[in-house]
């Protein structure tokens, strides 16, 4: 739906590309320092134990981290998947129906990576 602002300089549809494009930018920015820190996670934690993997997932900053990830790609990735679906799919009703399932696939991981996430750190 396109803010009033938008409608009032006839913009109506188009504004929401800019909007998405700005969403994929920040997104992509947030990815880089929380996949450095993801990566230092898994190599500091190569060989432990699952307690002590448990015990650092527990600790709050690393657990928001963790779930600032889980949902900065997961948008990242419904959004590119879209604009994959845009370029190369031609029919409208499979387009449609491409858009619809690669939000659904994006929308599931993230809420399974979620649940993984907040079972690992309560200790279930």
């Amino acid at each position: 739906m396109a803010t009033p602002l938008a409608k009032a300089r006839g913009l109506g549809a188009a504004h929401r590309g800019t909007e998405t494009f700005w969403r994929q930018r920040v997104t992509a920015v947030a990815n880089v320092p929380l996949v450095i820190f993801l990566i230092l996670s898994i190599i500091t934690h190569i060989g432990a134990d699952y307690e002590t993997v448990r015990t650092y997932l527990a600790q709050p900053v690393v657990a928001i981290a963790m779930l600032a990830l889980v949902i900065s790609a997961a948008i990242h990735m419904r959004i590119g998947l879209k604009e994959i679906i845009e370029d190369y799919v031609h029919g409208e009703g499979a387009k449609v129906v491409a858009i619809l399932l690669a939000t659904f696939f994006a929308a599931a991981v993230g809420l399974a990576c979620t649940l993984a996430l907040v079972k690992i750190s309560l200790g279930s």
